[in-house]
């Protein structure tokens, strides 16, 4: 027996409440689909361009944002569908509409929860000079001496091979292959280095 559905009587049946319930839900969760399936695609690509390191240090990540298009749609998509299975199980209005709405908001909040940690969690790669002070590295281009001029070191910071520029205080100057010692940063984007052992 085949199944006999009107779209037109069922429509016509449908009272007020629900039918903008319905005229909510349906593209609403359709840009919610969208929004998700872009959300993860767009989530794989890398910002990274080539050996450029950044040494922004006062980056504190993506803030809390609870009014973002995310979170709207995925308010509307909860709120109208919320507001179906309340006018389907028979509730009235005022606990219909305040069911949807407390559902809406509670569905913002999670959203904006997760995508706060996700940025938080997130490694963007960026470079905290700070981080390099103390650390052994070797010359890679000829450092003069009493900062006579720039020379670059190889040196391990936050887990990867760094080339960066450096300068010393030393009397001589430190020919490639040299291991120094970071003692500071200067300009907050110059190693200061020493030869090791003096």
């Amino acid at each position: 027996m085949l199944l006999d559905f009107s779209f037109n009587s069922w429509w016509a049946e449908t009272e007020t409440l629900g039918r903008i319930y319905w005229m909510i839900a349906l593209p609403s969760s359709l840009f919610f689909v969208i929004i998700l399936v872009t959300t993860f695609i767009a989530g794989d690509v890398d910002g990274e361009v080539g050996d450029v390191d950044a040494d922004i240090e006062g980056d504190g990540g993506i803030g809390f944002q609870f009014f973002t298009l995310k979170n709207l749609v995925g308010f509307f998509t909860i709120f109208a569908w919320t507001g179906i299975a309340c006018i389907d199980a028979g509730y009235n209005t005022a606990i219909t509409v305040g069911a949807s709405a407390v559902s809406g908001l509670a569905m913002m909040t999670i959203m904006a929860s997760i995508f706060h940690f996700m940025g938080k969690l997130s490694d963007d790669g960026t470079l905290l000079m700070q981080n390099a002070v103390g650390g052994i590295g070797e010359v890679y281009l000829t450092i003069q001496p009493k900062r006579n001029g720039f020379g670059k070191v190889q040196i391990n910071v936050q887990g990867s091979i760094r080339t960066l520029q450096a300068m010393t205080d030393d009397e001589a100057e430190l020919a490639t292959g040299t291991v120094v010692r970071v003692k500071e940063i200067i300009n907050d984007q110059i190693l200061l280095v020493t030869k090791e052992g003096t």
